[in-house]
């Protein structure tokens, strides 16, 4: 059987800031600039999951994409959205809500969910421009 790829996108919004406690005030507005102002600052993000499999001979999905998108909404997206990053979202307590550890802690969330099908990415847009991708350990 082929293997075939199937991508859903969700968006949210949210605020973050991009602080490391164990650095000075300094450090931190060299390193981070605007992203670190302690009033935050927000994002309209887009997040695409893509995943594969061979397609059930019954159903001819890889995945049922209502269950795919029942897993991003409870595991990330209904936390995530309208939310500060940094203060409301509880599996990103104690990091650094950059793209890159967003996409990390997604994948945590939503791999152990997928059932029948094989988590390929995660690919999150911060910015029309600025686009972040895991692929798994």
């Amino acid at each position: 059987m082929p293997t075939v790829y199937i991508t859903r996108k969700a968006h949210f919004n949210a605020a973050h800031r991009l602080h490391n406690p164990e650095q000075s005030d300094e450090w931190n507005r060299n390193t981070f600039g605007k992203c670190n102002s302690p009033n935050w600052h927000g994002h309209n993000y887009q997040l695409e999951v893509t995943i594969s499999g061979e397609p059930n001979p019954n159903t001819g999905y890889v995945m049922d994409l209502s269950d795919l998108r029942r897993v991003m909404n409870s595991y990330v997206i209904d936390k995530c959205d309208h939310s500060n990053l940094n203060l409301d979202v509880d599996f990103l307590q104690g990091i650094i809500p950059s793209s890159e550890n967003l996409v990390v802690a997604f994948w945590q969330q939503i791999e152990p969910h997928i059932k029948g099908a094989q988590l390929e990415s995660i690919r999150l847009f911060e910015t029309a421009r600025n686009v972040v991708e895991y692929r798994g350990d």
